[in-house]
């Protein structure tokens, strides 16, 4: 499929209009659905390997980039939770149908417990929805605040009120990450907080025990937190944030099998 030219989906208009690139396999439901991480592309490892993986199953599978992203188009320095949480929103609701097992990375794992917020709010708890599932890799909720700002030394903080961005070195040697006064800012209206609440279907959590960007303990803070479902938060001892290795993949196509195999079609 990655030898497949991707669609494009415009959304907004005038000054804010942007083509967002996605890719649609069709198949079997529930379907999964991808959402990448900050600087990061659908056509990555983890979703290319979900890909082969779901080719296999016959089951569907959409993904994107975010603009500022991969082929999206937009400006990178742009971007802010709103508009990326917007956009996942609009391919899910536009191109999907049904259930869909949804996969995040990091921010995309953030953006992920955003959308099922958003689906509660809409449907209320209890209800079916179109959620069947959360599988949140190494999930940098609540990023922008406890992940960014809560850990910005003073001059850094200098920098990004002041002079609007501050230039984040890249330990992936893919140059620095534009850290922006307006991401910092728009991130404070999509906290999720200490509270405790349910996300309306099974969670599977997968964090490395060596990530130098998102520790383990945001994760198990993050588990502890999520309430009436099942929540499995599975650590991998030797693994740093990225979980691209090989064994890493498994796990990954393994846990996102086990959500299929969960999934009861509500009863007509």
């Amino acid at each position: 499929m990655d030898d497949e030219k991707p669609a494009n989906l415009l959304l907004g208009s005038g000054a804010d209009a942007r083509q967002i690139a996605y890719l649609v396999r069709r198949g079997n439901a529930p379907g999964i659905f991808w959402l990448s991480g900050f600087r990061s592309e659908m056509r990555s490892l983890k979703p290319t390997h979900i890909d082969r993986w779901a080719a296999l199953r016959g089951q569907a599978f959409t993904r994107f980039d975010y603009s500022g992203h991969g082929l999206s188009g937009g400006r990178f320095e742009a971007g802010t939770i709103s508009r990326w949480l917007e956009e996942a929103l609009a391919v899910f609701e536009q191109l999907t149908t049904g259930p869909q097992i949804v996969v995040g990375s990091s921010m995309g794992a953030y953006i992920a417990l955003l959308m099922a917020r958003h689906f509660l709010a809409r449907s209320g708890a209890g209800r079916p929805g179109r959620i069947a599932g959360l599988v949140l890799i190494a999930p940098a909720w609540d990023m922008t605040e406890e992940l960014m700002w809560k850990n910005a030394s003073p001059e850094i903080r200098r920098a990004i009120l002041e002079d609007g961005v501050w230039l984040r070195p890249s330990r992936y040697f893919d140059g620095p990450y534009p850290i922006t006064r307006s991401l910092v800012e728009d991130g404070r209206n999509h906290l999720i907080g200490l509270a405790p609440w349910n996300p309306g279907c099974p969670v599977e959590i997968l964090h490395g025990r060596l990530d130098p960007d998102v520790p383990f303990a945001h994760a198990a803070s993050l588990a502890a937190r999520l309430i009436g479902v099942p929540v499995t938060l599975n650590e991998v001892t030797d693994g740093g944030h990225r979980l691209s290795r090989p064994e890493d993949l498994d796990l990954l196509s393994r846990r996102i099998g086990h959500l299929l195999q969960l999934y009861t079609p509500p009863a007509l």
